[in-house]
């Protein structure tokens, strides 16, 4: 049973970045605050951990040169070491998710092997390997392979003899003009509009998250991001009644999806 009131997830002398009913989010390492949380206590984990792709090289950004480099926390590391780390925030993850409850991974072909392994190992069972293929991409300036045009998304349970997990198969249905939905998903990259508040080197767009909670989860669900990044994940359960438990650490970014998630408050206030 989850709780209705998010801080009961946590122990009494729990500090939060921002507390709001239906809303927490923690400024900290992900490791150690997952372990805080009360176990079986998340209904739906998104996930869109480190790609560990920044060495130095360049890539295109509205027409211009930039570099790959993300950030400290994306710096490459040997395959053993993305492994474990792989391994142990997905382990923690698994803890704090109900019997019932599902997690979406997000990776490129920097991690997502990894992951789909560390998966498998920690007790889980892949339900879907999503194909996300970006209409825009930015063009391959090496030009010695193909366009980099997709991103992968794996959605996974616990593997456990009898385990139900929910989908909502009708609403996907209808969402695609009654017809099945496909485990293709299309679309542009982030607009600039959704990054009105700044950027984060990986913001996912709103209709990808969108999509994602829509399918495996209910209203008043708590759902977890445990690398917060820009706050979408945020924005969309605010936008759609879903509770939302964020970890970041990086203060810039909690700000920003602190900023991001009060303003769709307002709007939705206003409607």
């Amino acid at each position: 049973m989850v709780e209705n009131n998010l801080r009961n997830i946590f122990p009494k002398t729990q500090v939060f970045y921002y507390d709001k009913e239906d809303t927490l989010l923690l400024s900290g390492n992900s490791l150690e605050l997952i372990s805080r949380i009360k176990a079986k206590s998340i209904n739906c984990i998104f996930a869109d951990p480190p790609y560990f792709l920044s060495n130095g090289g360049i890539t295109n950004s509205g027409g211009k040169q930039v570099s790959v480099n993300k950030g400290d926390w994306d710096s490459g590391i040997t395959s053993s070491e993305k492994h474990k780390f792989n391994r142990t925030w997905i382990r923690k993850c698994k803890r704090v998710l109900t019997d019932d409850g599902t997690i979406w991974i997000s990776g490129t072909l920097h991690n997502i092997y990894s992951i789909g392994m560390a998966l498998e190992q920690e007790g889980f069972k892949i339900i879907n390997n999503i194909t996300w293929q970006k209409k825009n991409p930015p063009p391959n300036l090496a030009c010695r392979s193909f366009t980099h045009s997709t991103e992968t998304i794996l959605w996974a349970k616990k593997d456990q003899k009898g385990n139900k997990h929910f989908f909502n198969y009708e609403l996907m249905k209808e969402i695609n003009n009654g017809k099945q939905m496909k485990d293709v998903w299309d679309g542009s990259l982030t607009p600039k509009s959704e990054k009105a508040f700044g950027k984060h080197p990986t913001q996912k767009p709103l209709y990808l998250i969108e999509r994602i909670i829509l399918a495996s989860t209910k209203e008043n669900d708590v759902v977890l991001d445990p690398f917060m990044g820009s706050g979408t994940t945020g924005v969309v359960c605010k936008q759609l009644s879903r509770k939302f438990i964020g970890i970041e650490k990086d203060i810039s970014f909690i700000e920003l999806s602190k900023n991001r998630i009060e303003i769709t408050t307002q709007e939705i206030r206003l409607v």
